[in-house]
């Protein structure tokens, strides 16, 4: 008799999914937040030169691109979770 937190063969890959939601989630809170301000503090103000004003839109600039970077790896690493999941249960 099966309960209700079996889940048979999937606990593998359950936690397999759940990691890399874990992953990509502290990536899309900690990256663009730390990029934002080393870009604006380190490159645009202090490499570069730029006024305050300027470094916050480049830094934003940053940030946003990071945030895309990552949405598009998660994209493709759950697609090629999925499909790796589907062809192993074909095989079964």
């Amino acid at each position: 008799m099966q309960t209700t937190t079996d889940f048979g063969g999937n606990e593998g890959s359950l936690l397999s999914v759940l990691k890399t939601l874990l992953f990509f989630t502290v990536m899309m809170i900690t990256l663009p937040i730390g990029l934002y301000f080393a870009t604006k503090a380190y490159v645009f103000q202090g490499s570069l030169g730029y006024s305050s004003n300027d470094s916050y839109f480049y830094a934003a600039i940053v940030a946003v691109v990071a945030v895309h970077v990552i949405l598009a790896l998660f994209v493709y690493v759950a697609w090629n979770e999925g499909s790796r999941q589907s062809r192993v249960g074909k095989q079964d």
